[in-house]
């Protein structure tokens, strides 16, 4: 590196646009992606880099291999491998919690290693519920353990995680720029950091395996997830949602005629209205603009006086035994369920009426849980956010569809067949496939992770459609249009420059200390942007500290792609902990107490791994 650079006006730019981008995905003014792509077109602007280089990441190693990761991910839950995976816990484990505990991180730990760490968390939130309601552990200690494990087991490879599977590229491109003299930088393989990642696994195994009763005290009678044995007793105590469903029928004299399904919630003590039958026509989640004429009948929720009072007032007849809606309201077919909104849903920012949900997807939306808030009345006018629960009334079967569109994780374990089990061992076999192509061959990631997801969409485990379905493509584009972010560090000299100015002050320092000061701010970008961004900001900046120190650049990269992984403190840095948030009834408080000490323990193992691996 150059003894000495000056800042220029290209540096400036970058600069200015690094602190736009931090400020805007701090603050959420603007959608991630959105962010993300106004940054591309910002590059492309102002020159910033070479415009024919300015798209790469859309073609990049990291994106089709991410892509193709979260195909396979689907094909693999489509098949019922992950329901397969509850069983076998169970039956190792044998009832014992601190066994059930240890099974569940581990294979979470494991699993996350080859599959994408969000998708996983998805997947693994009904087999965690499945878990704690047949054995009755208390889900906040199964949980919030099961997610960090989640975490900490995507650094054992270079597929499910998002700034590990960034990595080569951002290495690609500051090999483009290197200084005269400078020994080019090796990408890593698909395996090549187990021997960090492996340790990282155990030692956060270890971490719950001895502390999980002392991080989680006196949680035995906390809230459990929920089955459908037990949806009454569950939604009466968590939400209020008592009673049970009863009839009216609208009478010639009743005040409800005339009136719509959203008016008639208006009214003072309204049950919940969860069916509609006019003439012969019966539908569960009548929409809002449903009328109600003479004869109508009304299937509704809530306890029996208050129904009763209700139907006196509203001169409606009222029958306890369901004749209309008995096969609507059969427990096989339909009933009370509990989705969470992950980051990447299109509902947030949305209130729960704009969704129109029961006229489009046949769902009632009865509650909606915040933390400690739980919003019952009013609830069309609730604007939703990330982590958000919904209490949701619908058929089975509209929920399972509706669930396909990724806009929610339904946490509640409902009676559902597994979609695909024929296939399998074909999901099985092309995963393994692509792992061992990924390890045994020289063929890039991508193109090894595409052969495995191309397989499983001959073999049938999905279509097209379902394939398409299951790409996170705020994820995608936000990664895609990030990367030349990173590409403009170094091609402008920015990242060069900056490493300069913290060379000035650290001039000197041992190697241990540099990669801790350089893994302590790639922890500290992580809590407050997104772990990519963090990534794509420190990844330059460190090579060039490195290369500045004498120390190892693929080192430094690394230390920094793993740092910004252990998002442990916070919960919205990570979307992992945002979908368990909810569900788990978490507050901020236990991710620092339970996370702090746990970064800890992962930086220290971190730091002594990478310099044996790199000795």
């Amino acid at each position: 590196m150059e003894a000495s650079l000056t800042l220029t006006t290209n540096m400036i730019l970058v600069f200015a646009l690094l602190a736009f981008t931090v400020a805007m995905l701090v603050l959420e003014w603007i959608r991630t992606d959105l962010i993300a792509l106004l940054v591309i077109v910002v590059i492309g602007v102002t020159r910033l880099m070479p415009v024919e280089q300015l798209f790469d990441g859309f073609a990049g190693n990291a994106v089709i291999s991410l892509i193709a990761v979260m195909i396979m991910g689907a094909g693999l839950d489509r098949t019922g491998v992950l329901g397969k995976a509850a069983s076998f816990i169970l039956r190792m484990a044998g009832g014992v919690e601190a066994r059930v505990s240890l099974l569940v991180n581990a294979m979470a730990g494991a699993l996350s290693s080859v599959i994408q760490s969000q998708a996983l968390s998805a997947l693994f939130l009904p087999v965690v519920s499945r878990i704690s309601s047949r054995t009755g552990l208390p889900l906040k200690r199964l949980l919030l353990p099961m997610a960090f494990m989640i975490l900490c087991g995507t650094n054992m490879t270079m597929v499910s995680n998002s700034p590990l599977i960034l990595l080569n590229d951002l290495i690609a491109s500051a090999n483009r720029n290197l200084p005269p003299g400078a020994q080019t930088i090796q990408s890593f393989s698909l395996f090549a950091i187990a021997p960090i990642g492996i340790p990282l696994l155990l030692a956060g195994l270890a971490y719950f395996a001895l502390f999980t009763r002392k991080l989680f005290p006196g949680e035995d009678e906390e809230r459990q997830m929920v089955t459908p044995g037990r949806t009454e007793t569950y939604f009466a105590e968590t939400y209020g949602i008592a009673g049970e469903v009863s009839e009216l029928t609208v009478t010639t004299d009743s005040p409800l005629v005339g009136m719509n399904v959203s008016e008639v919630e208006q009214l003072h003590n309204a049950p919940l209205i969860l069916a509609l039958k006019s003439g012969n026509e019966a539908r569960m989640a009548p929409p809002g603009d449903q009328m109600i004429w003479v004869g109508s009948v009304l299937g509704v929720l809530g306890k029996r006086e208050a129904v009763a009072e209700f139907a006196n007032t509203q001169l409606c007849q009222m029958s306890s035994r369901l004749r209309h809606f008995a096969d609507l309201f059969n427990p096989t077919r339909a009933g009370i369920s509990e989705v969470v909104l992950p980051p990447s849903s299109p509902w947030i920012k949305q209130a729960v009426g704009s969704l129109r949900l029961r006229k489009t997807r046949g769902i009632s939306v009865l509650a909606v849980n915040r933390g400690d808030q739980v919003f019952r009345e009013d609830v069309r006018q609730v604007s939703l956010r990330a982590g958000d629960t919904l209490v949701l009334h619908s058929f089975w079967r509209d929920l399972t569809q509706a669930a396909e569109s990724h806009d929610f994780v339904v946490v509640t374990d409902y009676p559902k067949e597994e979609q695909r089990p024929a296939k399998i061992w074909y999901a099985v076999a092309f995963f393994a496939l692509a792992l061992g192509l990924g390890l045994f061959t020289d063929l890039k990631l991508s193109v090894a992770m595409l052969c495995g997801a191309v397989g499983m969409l001959l073999a049938g485990v999905l279509d097209m459609d379902e394939a398409y379905g299951a790409i996170n493509w705020k994820t995608i584009f936000t990664l895609a249009c990030l990367i030349p972010l990173g590409a403009a560090m170094d091609s402008t000299g920015a990242a060069a420059w900056l490493a300069q100015q913290v060379m000035a002050y650290l001039d000197g320092w041992p190697q241990w200390s540099l990669q801790l000061v350089v893994a302590v701010l790639a922890l500290l970008f992580s809590q407050v942007v997104s772990n990519v961004g963090a990534a794509v900001m420190m990844v330059p900046m460190a090579i060039n500290v490195a290369l500045a120190s004498g120390g190892n650049p693929a080192m430094y990269a690394l230390i920094v792609a793993i740092s910004t992984s252990n998002t442990f403190i916070l919960p919205h840095a990570s979307p992992v902990l945002m979908i368990i948030a909810g569900p788990g009834g978490y507050r901020s408080r236990d991710f620092l107490r339970v996370g702090l000490p746990l970064t800890v323990v992962m930086l220290v193992t971190l730091l002594v791994s990478i310099n044996l691996l790199f000795a």
